[in-house]
C-alpha cells in the first residue's frame, strides 16, 4: 500500500498473546524459526506442531540461515483463534550499538506481511523487551510510533503486555 499512512486503532491488552482472537499473531521468533523460550515457545506450545512443521519448511527453502533480524515471514497458526503466525526476529539490545531501526522494522515488516495476507487485526508482543533486554520504555516507545506512522491496511493493533510494568510503559507511549 502506498500513500499517507493510516492508522490502525492501537488496544493494550494484559495477558497471553496466544489466547488472542486476531486475524494474525506476531511471534517475536528467534532466527532458527524452530522454537524458544518466552513469546516463541508460547506461541510454539498453543498453535501445535503445524507451526513448527511450517517453519522447518521454511528454513528448508527460502531461509536456509534463519530469518535475519528485522524482517518477517508468516506460516499457519495451527491451533491458535488466530489465522497467522506472523514471525520476526527483534534485535538483542545493545549499550554501545543503536538498533532502534531494526526493531522498527520488525512492526513494520510485520504490518507488511499481514497486509499480504489480508489480515485486518493484527496482535504484537513487545519485541526484544524480555531476553533480548531492550529496555520496556524505549521499546514501547518505538513500537507505538512505528505502527502509529505505518501505511498499512490493518484496522486494528493489539499490543499484548505480560505484566504491569509493560503494559505501563505502553500506556504511556500511547499517550
Amino acid at each position: 500500500m502506498t500513500g499517507q499512512p493510516n492508522p490502525a486503532e492501537i488496544t493494550l491488552v494484559r495477558g497471553d498473546i496466544t489466547k488472542q482472537q486476531v486475524d494474525a499473531i506476531v511471534n517475536a521468533a528467534n532466527s532458527s524459526l524452530l522454537g524458544g523460550g518466552g513469546v516463541d515457545g508460547a506461541i510454539h506450545r498453543a498453535g501445535g506442531p503445524e507451526i513448527l512443521d511450517a517453519c522447518r519448511k521454511l528454513r528448508a527453502s527460502r531461509f536456509g540461515k534463519g530469518l535475519p533480524t528485522g524482517q518477517a515471514v508468516a506460516t499457519t497458526a495451527g491451533r491458535l483463534a488466530a489465522n497467522w503466525v506472523i514471525h520476526t526476529v527483534g534485535p538483542v539490545w545493545s549499550a554501545t550499538e543503536d538498533r532502534s531501526a531494526l526493531l522498527a522494522s520488525c512492526y513494520r515488516e510485520s504490518l507488511r506481511v499481514a497486509d499480504e495476507l489480508g489480515a485486518r487485526t493484527v496482535a504484537f508482543p513487545a519485541i526484544s523487551t524480555g531476553i533480548y533486554r531492550w529496555p520496556i520504555e524505549d521499546g514501547a516507545r518505538i513500537a507505538i510510533e512505528t505502527v502509529r506512522e505505518a501505511t498499512t491496511n490493518v484496522t486494528e493493533v493489539h499490543f499484548v503486555l505480560f505484566d504491569e510494568h509493560a503494559y505501563g510503559a505502553f500506556a504511556t507511549a500511547l499517550r
